[in-house]
């Protein structure tokens, strides 16, 4: 149930440069990736009257890495990298080969990753990038950077979020507008200009995903909303939501920072998820061929109660 964290502390307003290179855009991929995908089973309807000269994967795994090649060169974005879910996703995106754009407020830990990746020779690359999500300007001058820099943003994972103990019965109307800021309000503003990015580009086949929690219904019905809205524009960028419970992250002890012991208990009485886990949920739901859309993913640990 544990979203994970953007730190607290503001930080000086991210500036253009510190985004650099090209960017490829791909927006007739997704049909080539459909042939692709194919396994070797009868042609549908739909494909009769096209070539049958379709090279099959000898194996799953080929279908795996296949359907992962159009992202390839392509860049995305990763909300709130600088450490737990954000991090293993932004590291298995560029071990796919992504130009990834990875945000928070500080980007120490950020640089440290993209440093790792580099030596490990992944084949895409890490982009650090400091930016408040609390602070609308700081997202719009994120967002320009990149399409003056890399022409726009092809996925946008919103992953970044924080909580605090503001209980609805005596929480402070500060605490939850903090939270309402990060997790809701930064989640739609990057949204919509991930949209537009991807509008003005004529990339068709897009892809949104909000990383949720089990019981963060704002974001699921966000999620949904969205979905409908991109039918109704005729598009086939998709939408996805993924909800993890119990992950083992610093999330915690954020949370609990007065109170190390409740925060290390909150870890140590099941089996939690791993932000690998849920980086691995991520490369499946872009890994699916363009006409499937996999609306929603419920993780948990098999230990987890509620």
């Amino acid at each position: 149930m544990w979203p994970t964290v953007e730190e607290r502390r503001v930080e000086s307003r991210p500036q253009a440069s510190q985004v650099g290179g090209g960017s490829r855009r791909g927006p007739d991929g997704g049909r080539a990736a459909v042939a692709a995908l194919a396994v070797g089973e009868r042609p549908s309807p739909c494909d009769l009257g096209q070539s049958s000269a379709v090279q099959v994967p000898s194996s799953r795994s080929e279908v795996a890495r296949g359907s992962m090649e159009r992202w390839r060169d392509r860049l995305a974005l990763v909300t709130g990298a600088s450490g737990g879910i954000g991090a293993a996703v932004a590291r298995a995106l560029v071990q796919q080969g992504l130009k990834v754009v990875g945000c928070a407020r500080t980007v120490g830990n950020i640089e440290e990753l993209a440093a790792e990746c580099k030596s490990a020779g992944y084949p895409g690359t890490l982009i650090p990038y400091r930016c408040d999500l609390s602070n609308e300007e700081d997202i719009l001058s994120m967002f320009s950077a990149i399409r003056s820099q890399h022409s726009g943003v092809d996925i946008c994972i919103n992953n970044a979020g924080l909580a605090r103990p503001d209980t609805l019965l005596s929480g402070s109307t500060s605490g939850w507008k903090d939270m309402f800021n990060v997790n809701v309000l930064a989640l739609s503003i990057c949204t919509r200009e991930a949209y537009q990015s991807m509008k003005e580009r004529n990339v068709d086949d897009g892809h949104i995903i909000n990383i949720n929690s089990a019981t963060k219904y704002a974001v699921t019905a966000l999620t949904e909303g969205l979905r409908q809205e991109l039918r109704e524009a005729q598009t086939h960028i998709r939408a996805t939501c993924i909800s993890p419970g119990l992950v083992e992250t610093q999330f915690a002890f954020k949370l609990h920072d007065k109170d190390p012991e409740k925060a290390a208990a909150t870890y140590e009485h099941i089996k939690c998820l791993k932000p690998e886990d849920v980086a691995q949920a991520v490369i499946y739901v872009l890994s699916t061929p363009p006409h499937v859309q996999i609306g929603d993913i419920q993780m948990r640990p098999t230990e987890q109660m509620s």
